[in-house]
């Protein structure tokens, strides 16, 4: 959760010195769900996420110097520099992709569980979604094969309960993402995304009914995004009081609290992680802008389609 807070943190901080310039998809206050679901995950486990994902790949193990390399356009990210914020991959992690179209990483990972599954292989594919993904036909489609198929895939719906500027209730006709499991004969579940004990657990059964060979699961993630939906996007339609109730249930420093009332760790100790993720974060940084542009000879390389 550190990392991904304060690379958010990082990457705008950059941006708004006009350091770099790209459209950036905060996912500040979101950090708990992927930080609580990768911890379940094997390295060669599939993961395919969204535009707001970048929390997602860091989490499931992306050096942070690549992405960085990647979102400021040179020659050593991730994709050559070609691929920005919202088409990543790195398959050495299992990261598949990520994309800028709402709802089309969905029958991907149905197709990635699918090989999986032909394979005989134990590896599971999370697939991670917004709430309004919900509401796009790729998502009934692949719920309904992942079903009929019993694949290994899980569904994530991270629900921020806005879709870009749509309050969730003004979008859906139904109270929960979750409650659509139903018409899928799969298990749905509802959690709360701010909650690591929470997240993990409903990830943990999810991801052995898959490795079982017992189909896919729904989880919907209740959360809530800090920041706009893009950068120069203040939040200005969302009500005050809504935004002061999710700031008191912000997840980090509320996870900081247990782990030291819990004792697990000091705050000292917390401190010298906050410092070792600081390092980490100055020399990916340091790593990117060092690195060569890429050079507009080079665009139509590796580009398939």
């Amino acid at each position: 959760m550190t990392r991904i807070k304060m690379n958010d943190e990082r990457f705008i901080a950059e941006m708004s010195a006009g350091r770099i310039t790209m459209p950036y998809y905060s996912a500040r206050g979101q950090e708990c769900i992927p930080a609580s679901i990768s911890v379940l995950l094997n390295s060669d486990d599939y993961l395919v996420t969204i535009y707001r994902g970048i929390h997602d790949m860091l989490a499931k193990g992306v050096p942070a110097k690549l992405i960085w390399a990647e979102l400021a356009g040179r020659e050593t990210g991730a994709c050559k520099g070609k691929g920005g914020p919202m088409h990543i991959t790195h398959p050495a992690t299992g990261c598949m992709l990520t994309t800028g179209i709402v709802g089309a990483g969905l029958p991907i990972a149905t197709g990635l569980a699918l090989s999986s599954k032909m394979r005989g292989d134990q590896r599971v594919t999370v697939t991670n979604f917004g709430d309004g993904a919900s509401n796009i036909g790729a998502f009934h489609e692949s719920l309904n094969l992942a079903s009929v198929w019993k694949l290994p895939v899980i569904f994530v719906c991270q629900n921020n309960r806005y879709a870009e500027h749509t309050n969730f209730a003004k979008g859906t006709a139904c109270d929960s993402v979750a409650s659509r499991a139903s018409s899928y004969n799969m298990p749905g579940v509802q959690v709360d995304g701010n909650n690591p004990q929470s997240v993990y657990a409903a990830a943990k059964t999810a991801i052995e009914r898959a490795r079982a060979g017992e189909g896919p699961t729904l989880i919907e993630a209740m959360t809530f995004r800090f920041n706009g939906h893009t950068m120069g996007d203040a939040g200005g339609y969302i009500p005050e009081e809504e935004y002061k109730a999710a700031k008191e249930n912000d997840p980090y420093p509320k996870f900081r609290a247990f782990l030291e009332e819990t004792n697990v760790a000091t705050p000292d100790e917390l401190n010298e992680l906050d410092e070792a993720v600081f390092r980490e974060l100055e020399e990916a940084v340091k790593f990117a802008y060092d690195s060569p542009l890429v050079n507009a000879s080079d665009v139509l390389k590796d580009v398939f389609a």
